[in-house]
């Protein structure tokens, strides 16, 4: 019912959304009517629907494999004297155009891939299920493309589902990952809580399939698939942080009556992204909150994938380091690094806490840039160097 209803809902806002792209349109260039366009402008920008960001990156992208719920990508052509590097993007919520950064700072001196999850509403009924089994399955499949020559990079989520492949792997002597990097990842979601685990505990499953999952109505692609839907993860987003959302769009409706069109334009980019939200499919999504954020199930060495028990232990040619930032108030201090004591045979161990970044910090802007890249940089040489 509230999907449909959020369907209602946008429908509608399209005339809305007219009416106001039409009135910025004519009042752009008046300038006693400063106000009415930059008003105008908020409101055609609140009402627009908000799809998959391109990456943008004056590269050419290459899908070297495509599944139902998510592609393997490329960038640009392969250098064989560059070092492979897949990114894992999380699939939380945002798409994998969220880290446009990071495959930018790393795309002129390796083979860049990425994993390009689907909005599951928009994937039919007939193409099956997705379940944490599914993510890692895929996750196997597009390590297989390496033949061992890669370096694993998981951002924030995938890094349980990561490590599950990596030890699934090892453990059918397959050709595994050089290194695995986890970076800002809820491996033991035990160590230091934040807001975002305390919420997780206060509930049980239940609750999150009555209050979250919903259907997907009949305009669109999925329809009849049970998931949580992005709008829902987006008013969750929002609302972490909901001053500075509202300080942010007053600050544009300023920039944008004063004509500080860089500052607007920045604004514009930065939520362009981040209001481009798809939905997950209910089985992958509740299996998430229950296995890792309500069970724990990895680090308490009861986490099965297919069926099998997964044993990170068996990881003992593949190089881990793991990423934390100081301020992260999503993933606390101590999750990620518990990694490391979960694969004591790893041939290489690295952790990295970096201060003054929070979770998106880990990677993405200045600090990622200049501080935490460079590190990753010299462990991926030093794994290959093995």
């Amino acid at each position: 019912m509230l999907y449909n209803l959020h369907a209602m809902g946008t429908f509608w806002a399209r005339s809305v959304n007219l009416y106001a792209f039409l009135n910025a349109t004519l009042t752009k260039d008046i300038p006693w009517l400063k106000q009415w366009h930059a008003a105008s402008r908020l409101l055609e920008r609140y009402t627009r629907p908000y799809s998959r960001p391109a990456f943008d990156l004056g590269i050419e992208e290459s899908v070297v494999i495509c599944k139902p719920f998510g592609d393997l990508l490329r960038f640009g052509a392969v250098d064989v004297k560059k070092p492979n590097l897949l990114i894992v993007a999380p699939m939380s919520g945002h798409y994998a155009t969220l880290l446009r950064g990071t495959v930018r700072e790393f795309m002129l001196d390796h083979n860049v891939y990425i994993t390009d999850w689907h909005d599951a509403g928009s994937v039919p009924l007939s193409d099956g299920r997705f379940t944490l089994d599914s993510y890692v399955d895929y996750l196997r499949e597009f390590i297989r493309y390496f033949d061992g020559d890669v370096h694993l990079m998981a951002v924030c989520q995938p890094s349980v589902p990561a490590m599950a492949a990596v030890a699934l792997m090892s453990e059918d002597q397959e050709q595994v990952p050089l290194s695995m990097i986890l970076m800002g990842g809820p491996v033991d979601t035990r160590k230091t809580p934040t807001e975002v685990n305390d919420f997780a505990e206060n509930h049980n499953l239940n609750w999150f399939r009555r209050h979250t999952i919903h259907t997907v109505p009949l305009n669109r692609r999925g329809a009849g698939r049970s998931v949580y839907p992005g709008f829902l993860q987006l008013a969750g987003f929002l609302s972490m942080n909901l001053d500075r959302h509202v300080s942010a769009h007053h600050d544009y409706f300023e920039h944008l009556v004063s004509g500080d069109g860089d500052s607007a334009a920045q604004h514009e980019s930065f939520y362009d992204e981040y209001l481009a939200v798809m939905d997950l499919d209910a089985p992958f999504y509740l299996e998430t909150i229950q296995k890792v954020f309500l069970e724990h199930h990895l680090p308490k060495g009861i986490l099965k994938c297919t069926g099998r028990l997964v044993k990170p232990e068996l990881i003992s040619a593949t190089a881990l380091m793991t990423i934390e930032g100081e301020l992260d108030d999503i993933t606390g201090p101590g999750q990620t690094r518990a990694a490391h004591k979960l694969c004591p045979t790893a041939p290489l161990h690295e952790h990295l806490t970096q201060s003054n970044v929070g979770h998106y910090g880990i990677f993405n802007g200045r600090r990622f840039r200049e501080e935490i890249a460079p590190r990753i940089r010299a462990f991926i040489q030093q794994a290959a160097a093995r």
